[in-house]
């Protein structure tokens, strides 16, 4: 399914006119085309995407100067603000809505010559793990048409693995690049929170939301992480970058003697024992190239599932509550009285899980419930944060699944909430605690793809990324 080169290898050949920024995009284009029984894209940028690569194209010809992305096509998640699309985020809510402005990681990706070709598909407002929560179509896995890509991220990780760009967008509030990246088998990229800004990205829940790529290599994650990441005048959660930056250009790190610590409450029988076997496997790579292995407990992670559906429903109902049907999105418009137009508006557009998000959200957020639930969450929270400190000052990254199982059937989890939300129970705490966390493809269990997940402490994402390297490195 690869028909791609690495993004600096497409872009040089743009550069230096073995290729075109035109003949990429139409390349793209037809990939998606061709593809279109997957469900991955909701909609296609084809005249922008034209018109910008013909100008590239004309700025290599007058022998200008182009960027480090010049005429590599991209797919964006679609609550990514983009111009030449509609950006739905799924919902019907936002159906048919255009959006004035640009997100600032779109913007950052074009000032280097990337290209934006359509927008992929995702669990309505990012509302789940499997892309069936789209008001629009259900993302098919690549490796099985049965199966889900996962999600929210699903339409973005299905693209990157059909190969329709180089790279993709996606956005991680509790695993949404990660899950979707260790169904389809590719590289999910979540870095600290706030190394890249939230801005122009339709908000879930602002303390946890993290804007990341997904990718075939963690070289390529490396690149456009490098280019979306630091401060942003739009975005005040915004942090600084590595001044080393985030490109690893053949950087290596010596695994010999590293102490890499195995989550042990990953590692219990509620984990798939062909999903195990894998992530053994792996840990005796890491094992037989030198590095220290040590089991480590978190004796709060058990809880981070419950902490997170308290604290991410009280955001996801405060972040929801601008959609009334007055200024933007879907409105009512056989509504007589302005009480029936927010009811109707509101009713109409959003989906079932986004009402059963905000009606717990507003419920822990409630006189008499707020303390009990919501303050308590917040308390545990702080606790996971410094188990989470304390590891890292005995070992260098934490190692474990993704999720407990491979892609589940399309429908399996559907009618049980509570079994899809358990599908994030090893994601969760790494957007709680806010450190960096990436998805790299350790093998298969059967037929379907296993990710390995690595994590580090915060803002040390070019550590993350150069051990997440050298890992591909040894089971390539």
């Amino acid at each position: 399914m690869v028909h791609w080169k690495t993004i600096k290898q497409e872009a040089n050949d743009v550069a230096n006119g073995t290729t075109s920024a035109l003949a990429n995009v139409n390349k793209s284009l037809k990939l998606i085309q061709d593809n279109e029984e997957f469900g991955a894209i909701i909609s296609v940028i084809k005249d922008r995407s034209i018109e910008r690569a013909k100008f590239i194209d004309a700025q290599i010809a007058k022998g200008q100067k182009v960027g480090r992305l010049a005429g590599v096509p991209f797919i964006a998640k679609d609550n990514f603000l983009t111009f030449g699309s509609e950006t739905t985020a799924a919902s019907n809510m936002l159906k048919g809505f255009n959006a004035p402005y640009q997100s600032t990681a779109i913007e950052k990706l074009e000032a280097e010559g990337a290209i934006c070709v359509a927008k992929a598909n995702l669990d309505a407002f990012a509302h789940g793990g499997s892309t069936e929560n789209s008001d629009f179509f259900v993302t098919k896995n690549p490796h099985d048409k049965t199966r889900v890509a996962g999600g929210s991220s699903g339409g973005s990780a299905a693209a990157v693995t059909l190969g329709l760009a180089p790279f993709a967008l996606g956005s991680d509030t509790g695993g949404s690049i990660r899950e979707p990246a260790s169904f389809c088998g590719v590289v999910g990229l979540k870095p600290t929170y706030g190394l890249v800004s939230r801005s122009g990205v339709v908000a879930m829940a602002s303390s946890t939301d993290v804007i990341g790529p997904i990718t075939t290599n963690v070289a390529d994650a490396a690149l456009v992480l490098d280019i979306m990441s630091g401060k942003d005048l739009l975005d005040s959660t915004t942090i600084d970058n590595d001044p080393k930056g985030y490109e690893l250009n053949g950087a290596k790190s010596n695994i010999s003697g590293m102490r890499i610590g195995v989550i042990k409450e990953y590692m219990d029988d509620g984990l798939d024992p062909e999903v195990k076997k894998v992530i053994t496997e792996s840990i005796e790579i890491f094992k037989k190239a030198g590095a220290v292995i040590v089991d480590v407990s978190l004796p709060s992670l058990p809880t981070a599932l419950a902490v997170y559906y308290i604290v991410v429903p009280a955001e996801v109902s405060s972040n929801l509550s601008r959609y009334d049907g007055q200024r933007f999105g879907h409105n009512d418009i056989n509504a007589k009285t302005l009480e029936e137009s927010y009811v109707n508006s509101r009713s109409q557009g959003f989906g079932s899980e986004a009402k059963r998000r905000i009606m717990i959200g507003t419920h822990v957020l409630s006189s008499g419930y707020y303390d009990a639930y919501y303050k308590k969450a917040q308390t545990v929270r702080t606790k996971l944060i410094n188990e989470f400190n304390n590891s890292f000052k005995s070992v260098d990254a934490l190692i474990g699944p993704v999720t407990p199982e491979v892609a589940f059937k399309i429908g399996a989890n559907s009618d049980d909430p509570l079994k899809m939300y358990l599908i994030d129970i090893m994601t969760v705490a790494a957007n709680l605690v806010g450190v960096p966390a990436i998805s790299i493809p350790a093998g298969l269990a059967g037929d379907m793809p296993v990710g390995l997940q690595i994590m580090a402490p915060q803002q040390k994402d070019r550590d993350l990324l150069i051990l997440a390297s050298e890992f591909e490195g040894l089971i390539k």
